[in-house]
């Protein structure tokens, strides 16, 4: 498997592709349906100018319900952003698989 897969979204299709194939490299990794690896997105964007805003539940610059940010920081292990004024933004994610815990009753 390789280490690392790239792909370029410019439609609202590519987000689905590129959704599919990390659940494809997530389950070959042994991870589970809603587990994931590390996630790198980034853009050459206006940027985020206040991420502190963009990071609370509800603020949207678009017509969305602003839960897309701060939902995934919730859903992983590790999240950094990192957005510079008309330079763009990058967002990296990690989630880790966690080791099955031992059962206490054996």
């Amino acid at each position: 498997m390789s280490d690392e897969t790239r792909l370029r979204i410019s439609s609202e299709h590519d987000i689905l592709t590129a959704r599919q194939q990390g659940r494809h490299l997530a389950e070959r990794a042994g991870f589970s349906g809603s587990d994931l690896i590390v996630v790198v997105a980034s853009d050459r964007g206006p940027g985020i100018p206040d991420v502190d805003l963009a990071m609370q539940d509800g603020y949207s610059t678009g017509h969305s319900l602003g839960l897309g940010l701060p939902g995934a920081r919730r859903l992983m292990d590790e999240f950094d952003i990192d957005s510079e004024i008309s330079r763009g933004t990058t967002v990296t994610m990690k989630k880790w698989t966690h080791a099955p815990q031992p059962d206490p009753m054996r």
